[in-house]
C-alpha cells in the first residue's frame, strides 16, 4: 500500500519546515512507500522557497506551485491529479492537524473507502469558528444524509479509486464524503487531535458560511438529481401550473355565473404567473434532461460505478 500525502499551503512560511519534519518522522515509521505533495496555492511570503529547499533534500517531496491563489479546493484537486498512491491522505498545513493521527486513518481505511477525521476537542475560537462549524456540520448531515461530526476537518484518507473519480469546484472539498456517497462508498470517522494555531494567521472566516450554503445546495442537487433534472423541476412546475389552472377556472366560473369583474383582480395575475412559471420549470427540466444526455454521451461517462467484477471471463 503506497501513500500520497496532499497538503495545500498558503502563506505558511513559519510552519512548513516543522510540518515536514513531523510528517517524515511518522511516515518513516510506517512500512509503506510514500510521497508528500505540497501544493503552494500562490503564497506571497517565503513559503515556496522553503518548500524548494525541503524538496532538494527530500526526494519523496513533490512541490506543486500554482500561478496564483486559486483556493483550497483547487489546491486539493491539483494534489489529487498528481498523487500516485493507493491511499491519499489530506491535511492542513498550519500544524493544527497532527501527523501522528495518520496511522489511525490507515487502520480504518483497510475496511472502508474514506476515513474522515473528527476534531472532537477543537482548539479554535468558539464564536468565529466552532459555532458556525457545528451548525454547518448539522445542516450538511441533514441535507446530504451522510452523517459526519466534522465535515470541515481536512485530515482525511481516501482510496485512490474514490478520489480519482471526483471533480471538485467552488468550495466542494469539504463535501467530498457527501459527493462520494453517490458511488456507494463506505465511510468511517475517527477522533483526531487538534491543536491551536501557534504561527501564522488563519485563512478562514465567517464569510465562508455563505459559500458553504450555496455549495451545499449544489451538492444536494448533484447528489439526487444530476442524472434526472426533470424529476426536480417537473413536480414543482406541475404543482405551480395546476394551481394557476385552478385559479383561472375559478375566476372564469365567477365571471360566467356571477358576472363579477375579474380584469383588475390580483388573483388573475397570480393564476397567470403560476401557469407561466410552471411551463418554464417543466421546460427547464426538459432542457436539463437533454444536457445531461449530451454530457454523458459525449464524455462517455457511465451512470453507474462497478465495485468489482468476478469471473475469469471478465479479466
Amino acid at each position: 500500500m503506497t501513500l500520497s500525502i496532499v497538503i495545500p499551503i498558503y502563506n505558511e512560511e513559519e510552519n512548513v519546515q516543522i510540518l515536514h519534519e513531523k510528517l517524515k518522522e511518522v511516515l518513516d515509521s510506517l512500512k509503506n512507500e510514500y510521497e508528500i505533495l505540497f501544493v503552494d496555492d500562490g503564497s506571497t511570503d517565503r513559503t515556496l522557497p522553503i518548500l524548494e529547499e525541503i524538496q532538494a533534500k527530500d526526494k519523496r517531496v513533490i512541490v506543486l506551485s500554482l500561478r496564483r491563489n486559486f483556493g483550497q479546493t483547487a489546491a486539493f484537486a491539483a494534489g489529487f491529479d498528481f498523487a500516485t498512491g493507493d491511499i491519499i491522505v489530506t491535511m492542513d498545513g498550519d500544524l493544527q492537524n497532527d501527523p501522528a493521527d495518520i496511522p489511525k486513518l490507515l487502520a480504518l481505511i483497510k475496511d472502508n473507502d474514506l476515513v474522515s477525521g473528527w476534531r472532537k476537542k477543537r482548539k479554535d475560537p468558539f464564536f468565529s469558528r466552532r459555532l458556525p462549524s457545528v451548525a454547518a456540520n448539522w445542516l450538511i448531515s441533514k441535507v446530504t444524509g451522510v452523517k459526519l461530526h466534522d465535515y470541515g476537518c481536512s485530515l482525511k484518507a481516501y482510496r485512490r479509486d474514490v478520489i480519482k473519480n471526483l471533480k471538485l469546484y467552488g468550495e466542494m472539498h469539504r463535501f467530498i464524503p457527501a459527493v462520494a456517497s453517490w458511488y456507494g462508498v463506505r465511510i468511517a470517522e475517527v477522533e483526531t487531535v487538534h491543536y491551536p494555531r501557534l504561527r501564522g494567521s488563519s485563512k478562514y472566516g465567517v464569510s465562508r458560511t455563505i459559500k458553504v450554503v450555496l455549495d451545499l445546495i449544489t451538492v444536494k442537487f448533484l447528489q439526487s438529481f444530476s442524472t434526472k433534472p426533470i424529476q426536480f423541476f417537473g413536480p414543482i412546475g406541475i404543482i405551480s401550473g395546476f394551481l394557476g389552472f385552478i385559479i383561472s377556472v375559478y375566476l372564469t366560473l365567477d365571471k360566467i355565473f356571477f358576472g363579477h369583474d375579474i380584469g383588475g383582480r390580483p388573483l388573475l395575475l397570480l393564476g397567470a404567473l403560476l401557469i407561466i412559471v410552471g411551463i418554464q420549470l417543466i421546460g427547464m427540466g426538459l432542457l436539463g434532461e437533454m444536457l445531461v444526455r449530451v454530457y454523458h454521451e459525449s464524455q462517455r461517462k457511465p451512470i453507474y460505478v462497478i465495485k468489482k467484477i468476478l469471473g475469469p471471463e471478465n479479466k
